[in-house]
């Protein structure tokens, strides 16, 4: 489980009966939109474009409890989605012969033999599925509080999209097969997975995720610091390798006075600032700025091309050649996880400031 005021847990495995998300800590009252989760699904489920797994599930969902005439009861909320497309066949040997890049090895050592090897088991890029449903969820709670989340491919292989695109473009973005903002980037990006594919390799690629609306004073610091708490997330989606907030890696080598963002006054007499390095979080709390994140995620691992690895049972070393419907480049169908790991965040920690806002209208009123 992670979150203390909007609690998520994952259940289910890639090939057994279901994958699915519960979550505690739902205010009541939020309007249920149905149609929200089910373009947050289509967008990840696979079978839905020739550049992603050929695995034809419909990611039909259910909810099962925690939503009554249209609106959450405040209660659990219990979301499923039946595993129709399951082939197995190729798992037979994982247990045997470990496939490079997968967590077939360590999963085996962790779980002594028990654990279920087909499709990955709960370590499967299927559990997003999931946490995307959760997403939904989080982003329901988070209009309600007139903040928005919308993340894209920003890269894929050596194709890098570097101009800075509007959180409205990124909105747009949900129109484009690869969920990238830039036209003539996503040909490029296409490009570039189908020469990986038909050479028998995969390639990775970056998500660029925004959230506007954020309101100043988001985050627990230090050890719960807004940053620190969404990574975490974001880090638990199979194959994501790094994130970076704002500038990131690239303020390394510039010196202070470039990487500030310095104040100003906007022409409708606020607070803002004349850059967002810091991507929308500083000291571990949201600045007001919009928050801005980069996500990295490795190639496929599971790739026709051969490969080394070991005959546990024998001990001698074999060529393996990865069978089965994987994705050519998981970056992909891992934008929607990103968008709902930040949303998650963003929910827990706003649940949790709202008891501050209480707390201090209690003092102000004399409460206190």
């Amino acid at each position: 489980m992670i979150g203390r005021a909007f609690r998520l847990s994952l259940f289910g495995e890639s090939h057994g009966r279901c994958v699915g998300a519960l979550v505690e800590g739902c205010p009541p009252g939020v309007p249920f939109d149905e149609g929200l989760v089910r373009a947050d699904l289509d967008r990840r489920r696979p079978g839905s474009a020739p550049l992603v797994s050929q695995r034809s599930e419909p990611d039909e969902f259910e909810v099962l409890s925690g939503v009554y005439r249209g609106r959450t009861t405040g209660g659990p909320v219990v979301m499923v989605v039946w595993n129709v497309d399951v082939d197995s066949t190729p798992y037979d040997s994982v247990d045997r012969v470990p496939r490079p890049g997968h967590a077939d090895y360590t999963a085996r050592v962790k779980y002594m033999g028990f654990g279920d090897p087909r499709g990955g088991g709960h370590l499967s890029g299927r559990m997003t599925a999931g946490l995307v449903m959760a997403g939904s969820l989080a982003k329901m709670v988070l209009g309600v509080l007139g903040v928005s989340v919308a993340a894209h491919l920003v890269q894929v292989g050596g194709v890098r999209l570097d101009r800075e695109v509007e959180p409205g473009e990124i909105v747009r973005a949900a129109s484009s097969g690869l969920w990238c903002a830039d036209p003539s980037a996503a040909r490029l990006m296409e490009e570039e997975i189908l020469r990986a594919r038909s050479e028998g390799d995969s390639v990775g690629g970056i998500v660029e995720a925004v959230a506007t609306g954020v309101p100043v004073g988001l985050g627990e610091p230090l050890l719960e610091g807004l940053e620190g708490e969404i990574a975490r997330l974001i880090l638990a989606i199979p194959a994501a390798k790094g994130v970076e907030f704002g500038a990131g890696f690239r303020l390394a080598p510039v010196r202070g006075s470039e990487a500030n963002d310095q104040f100003a006054v906007s022409p409708d007499g606020t607070l803002t600032r004349l850059s967002n390095n810091a991507g929308g979080v500083e000291g571990g709390i949201s600045n007001g700025m919009p928050l801005r994140l980069r996500v990295a995620f490795k190639p496929t691992p599971s790739i026709p091309t051969p490969q080394r690895s070991v005959d546990l049972e024998e001990m001698r070393e074999v060529e393996l050649r990865v069978t089965g419907r994987h994705d050519p480049c998981v970056a992909v169908r891992a934008v929607p996880a990103v968008e709902a790991a930040l949303a998650v965040a963003l929910a827990d920690h706003a649940l949790r400031w709202l008891s501050w806002v209480e707390w201090g209208r209690s003092l102000s009123s004399g409460g206190g």
